[in-house]
């Protein structure tokens, strides 16, 4: 995925069982600049916003389906992967197999620690 493929592959991929307009689909698509930001001030500011963080990464499985999970590791840097999966297995959104670069991203603890007093 790319910069010149990544719309047309969230396109494809989308199914939005309320009739979906393009702007439904605009919509959708910022939910990962959402998460992108919530996770940035989590890092800068301490504060997590665990819940929505949750609800918007649930929403995007529910319109993109498995392909969020390219999509969210494509439209975010780097640096929040480790806070992105440990949401992710968080959900049981992570498949075991096949192996993948997901496997070498190690959890994230104090996220991970929240996570699981809920």
């Amino acid at each position: 995925m790319n910069e010149d493929n990544h719309l047309l592959f969230a396109i494809k991929h989308y199914e939005n069982p309320h009739g979906a307009t393009m702007e439904d689909f605009e919509e959708d698509l910022k939910r990962f600049k959402y998460i992108k930001r919530l996770l940035k001030k989590y890092l800068t500011q301490g504060d997590l916003k665990h819940h929505l963080i949750l609800n918007h990464i649930i929403i995007c499985f529910n319109v993109f389906g498995e392909a969020t999970i390219p999509l969210i590791f494509f439209k975010i840097e780097k640096e929040y992967w480790s806070l992105l999966k440990t949401f992710l297995i968080f959900l049981n959104r992570i498949p075991e197999y096949p192996r993948t670069g997901l496997d070498d991203i190690p959890l994230h603890d104090e996220c991970h620690k929240i996570l699981t007093s809920i």
